[in-house]
């Protein structure tokens, strides 16, 4: 969209959720988004990105389902500072000018795609400070239609989908454990359903640590490869404790989502 009368839209643009995947696993564009969401990113030209050369690539991948309206070159790309990536960009004030900078050829007509390297941008993703500045420029948001893991491994737990809180990492060390009993106390106290994410090579120890932790009775589900090679594993701490007796536990090689509660 380059019409000056008209101000461009800041577009939450999904991407399939097999970043950094093997390449036998990751399929055709069009298996993992709706032809709306594809066809809206192929002429857009104008992003702001988690990461410059995943973004890039992804938009290779839109190029092979529909052709893009320029060139990946002639893109205009600008990357979230990496602070952003550590502690989160969510802090009202935390880099509000730089998004509004960013956001400057919306004024122009431009329609201004944000994108993380997987899933829905924001959304245990930075991006908020995007967000915010595009509603405090009066500029229309659009989130389009694509895979979020963390809905997608709640929908699959059955655990509560009522009430639920994402708590990002958990905390480290002697801290953890500590932790994970106070969210389990939150949980079978509200019937909250906790979430949590971490990074792949740490999956299995932190699946072993809940559930050397976790009551026996507390349900935890384990939702791993969500939309490339789906293994989601839902069952009592009890259950996983026999499990783990008999080496039977998942690899967990590829990213994944952990839930417990009630």
């Amino acid at each position: 969209m380059n019409d000056t009368t008209h101000l461009g839209r800041l577009l939450l643009v999904p991407t399939p959720l097999d970043f950094g995947c093997a390449a036998e696993l990751i399929g055709d564009i069009g298996d993992a988004l709706p032809a709306h969401t594809i066809a809206t990113a192929a002429r857009t030209t104008h992003w702001i990105s988690e990461n410059a050369k995943s973004t890039r690539a992804f938009l290779n991948r839109v190029n092979l389902h529909t052709p893009l309206t320029c060139s990946i070159q002639d893109m205009h790309i600008h990357v979230l500072p990496r602070e952003a990536h550590k502690s989160g960009d969510h802090t009202v004030g935390a880099m509000d000018s730089q998004a509004k900078e960013w956001l400057a050829p919306a004024l122009q007509g431009f329609d201004v795609g944000l994108v993380s390297e997987a899933g829905m941008p924001a959304i245990a993703d930075p991006g908020s400070s995007v967000v915010r500045a595009a509603h405090s420029m009066g500029l229309a948001v659009v989130p389009l239609t694509g895979p979020v893991s963390l809905m997608l491994a709640l929908a699959a737990s059955g655990l509560n989908g009522q009430q639920f809180a994402f708590v990002g990492y958990l905390k480290k060390g002697t801290e953890l454990v500590t932790h994970i009993k106070a969210l389990e106390a939150t949980a079978l106290k509200t019937g909250q359903t906790q979430l949590c994410i971490e990074t792949p090579y740490r999956n299995i120890q932190l699946l072993q640590t809940l559930i050397n932790t976790l009551s026996p009775n507390t349900r935890l589900a384990v939702a791993c490869g969500l939309a490339v090679a789906p293994d989601v594993r839902s069952q009592t701490v009890a259950v996983w404790r026999e499990q783990a007796k008999h080496n039977k536990l998942p690899e967990l090689d590829l990213p994944a989502v952990f839930l417990w509660g009630a």
